[in-house]
Parts: structure tokens; C-alpha cells; sequence
């Protein structure tokens, strides 16, 4: 499945590539402009101005447009779905006790608070602040968690103990080449990347407007507290860890076997 959903998921941005510079070529032959100058339109007028003019000069264009609209309606939903399921099963799972019979009115509360808390994207200034969060709120924070989760489950979990679970859910053990990726590969490329990211942070500049040096800080901040549970939890985790330092740095880092985790942390989903 992880292999159809990768492969479907790079023909898509290609196939998509074609449609893209196919409609901005088109634009330019319309507006008699080099491909260069259409395509500087970023942010939603590029979206909602320059594709919406191409599909209204296009054949069927009411089909069309109801189509393309439909597809953002339809890519919003399922972006939504995504995140907030993975907050609320989070919660869920960790909190059985607080919110097992109140499963109805967490969803609702979580909705509501997102409500409110995007209410500035829909204001006049909403596409600038969606820009900062484009820019530092989604890539930096996902690339962090992404190379933490790598080497935490590859370098203190263990490969060796990682393969053998995989072997006993899927029934082989992964090859040479997936170890060689999840151990030194995937973290390699993560961690050039997020420092090329931090380095050589974005110019933040939407509609000719340059944003201002604290709405970057502010960016930065965003980022960051998309991760801070995690440095968060370590310290909690050595805090109530009992023995020296050492010996806390020991235990939180070496991965607890079956016998070990106690029955009460072991909670299955009957269907």
C-alpha cells in the first residue's frame, strides 16, 4: 500500500506539471505575454484569477469550472479530515479515561476552536497569513518531526527490532536497501534539507508586499510550536524517571519489550 500510494502520488505531481505549464503556455498565448510574466502571479490569484480566466475560455467551460471548484472543495475536506482525525485519535487513545464517553463533544470543541482559530484567513489580510503559515507552519515543522521519528526508531528503537516487527505484521523481513535508507539515507537527506530550509530561510513576499522582519520571528515561532512537545515530553519523561542522570537518560532511551509495558497501557479496538 505505502509503495501504490507513493507511485500514485509522484504521477500525480507529474501528470499535474503538464496541466500546469499547459494552462500557463495557453494564458500567455491569450495575453500575448511571455510564460515568465504569467507565471508570476502567486498565491490565490493564481489560482483563482489565472486558472478561473483559462477554463472561462475554455470549451464547456461551466462543466469545467464546476469540476475545478468541486476539486479545491474536495482537497480542502480531505486535508481536514486528515488532520483533525489525527489529533482526535491521538487524544483519544491517550486519554480513554477523560474522553471515552465524551467522544462527541471533544470532536465538537476541536472543531469549534479550529473554527475560530482560521478565522484569519478569511479576513481582508487572509492570504498573507496564509502565506506564513505555506511558509513556516507545515514544511519546517513536518521535515523536524519527520527526521526525529527516523532516527528515533532506526538508531534507539533498532533496526534490527523494527525489521522484526515488520516481519511479524507482513509476514518478511525488509531488505538491505530499506535498512541502509532508514538509517542513514532518510535522516541524511531530512537533515540537509531542514538546515538548508533554516539557512536560507524564504523571502516572504505576497501581492508586492514584503512582510515584515516580526512576522518571521512570528513564523519561526509557529514552526517551532508545532515540535515543542516533543523536547517537552523528553524532560517530562526524565523528571519522573527515577536514579541518577545517566541512569534516567538510559531508561528513557532503551525501548520496552512486551513484558515490560504494563496490561493497563495496552489498549485494543474491538470492531
Amino acid at each position: 500500500d505505502a509503495l501504490v500510494t507513493s507511485v500514485v502520488n509522484c504521477m500525480t505531481s507529474f501528470v499535474s506539471g503538464f496541466v500546469i505549464f499547459t494552462v500557463l503556455g495557453y494564458m500567455a498565448e491569450m495575453r500575448n505575454e511571455d510564460v515568465s510574466e504569467v507565471a508570476k502571479d502567486a498565491g490565490p490569484s493564481l489560482l483563482f484569477i489565472t486558472y478561473a480566466e483559462a477554463i472561462a475560455n475554455m470549451p464547456a467551460s461551466t462543466f469545467f469550472a464546476i469540476i475545478f471548484f468541486l476539486m479545491l472543495i474536495t482537497l480542502g475536506l480531505d486535508s481536514t479530515f486528515a488532520g483533525l482525525e489525527g489529533v482526535i485519535t491521538a487524544v483519544l487513545d491517550e486519554f480513554p479515561h477523560i474522553w471515552a464517553k465524551r467522544r462527541e463533544w471533544f470532536k465538537i470543541q476541536t472543531l469549534i476552536g479550529n473554527f475560530f482559530g482560521q478565522m484569519a484567513t478569511v479576513t481582508k489580510g487572509g492570504a498573507y497569513v496564509v502565506k506564513l503559515l505555506e511558509e513556516y507552519a507545515t514544511g519546517p515543522a513536518v521535515l523536524t518531526v519527520a527526521l526525529i521519528e527516523a532516527v528515533a526508531v532506526s538508531w534507539f528503537y533498532g533496526i534490527t527490532q523494527f525489521c522484526s516487527d515488520v516481519k511479524e505484521m507482513l509476514g518478511f523481513s525488509p531488505g538491505w536497501f530499506w535498512r541502509i535508507c532508514w538509517v542513514a539515507i532518510s535522516p541524511l537527506f531530512l537533515l540537509f534539507i531542514l538546515c538548508s530550509f533554516l539557512m536560507s530561510p524564504p523571502q516572504l513576499r505576497l501581492f508586492h508586499y514584503n512582510y515584515p522582519h516580526w512576522s518571521i520571528i512570528l513564523g519561526y515561532c509557529i514552526g517551532t510550536s508545532s515540535v515543542i512537545c516533543i523536547p517537552t515530553y523528553i524532560a517530562y519523561r526524565l523528571i519522573i524517571t527515577p536514579g541518577t542522570f545517566k541512569e534516567r537518560i538510559i531508561k528513557s532511551i532503551t525501548p520496552e519489550t512486551p513484558t515490560e509495558i504494563p496490561c493497563g497501557d495496552i489498549r485494543l479496538n474491538v470492531v
